[in-house]
């Protein structure tokens, strides 16, 4: 007797359906973006705190504006206890709650982006809120009432920093976002209030349909197409017994001429003949 070949230890894998390899690249979308908001939060906050450093290092409180584009871009050194163009300069402690929530609401939101902008947009709106926020924490004069360090003077309307201008393109384009009816998932809303999806939402690229594997079992609720006697279209009955004889002689019936018109038909080609 022949030997027989040693039989595997582990069984096969499974076949991975069409719809399951759809599923689990949206996953994987919907993470990398998650990942893509929260790196560039963390390189706003950086170059944020970076250029603070510098500007400290660099810079005098009080001395006059360093010119960098006429008087309309300055740089000079400023500790701001309030938010943009010194607003509420009275309730520092106010303005750290309300940053605290808005980085808490942010990272939150963060898991159902489905759209590159919206990620874009969150992204440099977190990074801007944790920059002033490290401040507000842990600078002069105390915990939660730490001064804002500001540098770049736009015409002497205001001073701000790198935060500011995150937070402010962040509002520009979340604005933009709105005007379009571009929701966090990708879709867009219309004019009716329906929901469509975006023609780009550069994330990658939802999958457009979900095709099952052929054998793959259909999902309920599916149709299937039937012919006209309620079958479905292309299958074959092989339990279907054999034909009865009754149905046998009712088929011969229905494929073989009458036997009036053979006879008819004879009697015309012996005539044919005689002639």
């Amino acid at each position: 007797m022949a030997d027989l070949p040693p039989m595997s230890s582990t069984a096969d894998p499974a076949p991975v359906s069409r719809r399951d390899r759809a599923r689990a690249e949206r996953v994987h979308s919907h993470s990398r973006l998650a990942v893509w908001t929260v790196a560039i939060a963390v390189l706003v906050a950086a170059v944020d705190q970076l250029t603070k450093y510098a500007a400290q290092q660099n810079l005098t409180l009080g001395a006059a504006p360093i010119k960098v584009i006429g008087d309309f871009i300055t740089f000079r050194l400023i500790y701001n206890p309030g938010a943009a163009m010194s607003i509420a300069t009275g309730m520092t402690w106010v303005l750290t709650i309300v940053v605290l929530t808005v980085v808490v609401v942010i990272v939150r939101v963060v898991r159902r982006i489905r759209s590159v902008p919206w990620a874009i947009a969150l992204g440099l709106l977190l990074g801007g809120a944790v920059g002033n926020l490290i401040d507000r924490l842990t600078r002069a004069p105390g915990f939660a009432r730490g001064h804002v360090v500001d540098f770049i003077g736009y015409a002497d309307f205001f001073v701000g920093n790198v935060a500011d201008i995150a937070i402010v393109a962040a509002a520009v384009m979340i604005a933009w976002l709105a005007i379009r009816g571009i929701a966090l998932d990708g879709t867009r809303h219309g004019a009716g209030g329906s929901r469509e999806p975006a023609a780009d939402t550069g994330d990658g690229n939802e999958i457009a349909s979900e095709v099952a594997e052929p054998g793959a079992e259909p999902d309920a609720g599916s149709e299937t197409p039937t012919g006209p006697l309620g079958r479905t279209a292309g299958a074959v009955d092989e339990a279907s017994p054999d034909p009865s004889p009754v149905n046998a002689d009712a088929a011969a019936e229905l494929t073989e001429p009458p036997a009036d018109t053979r006879a008819t038909r004879r009697s015309r080609r012996r005539d044919r003949q005689d002639r």
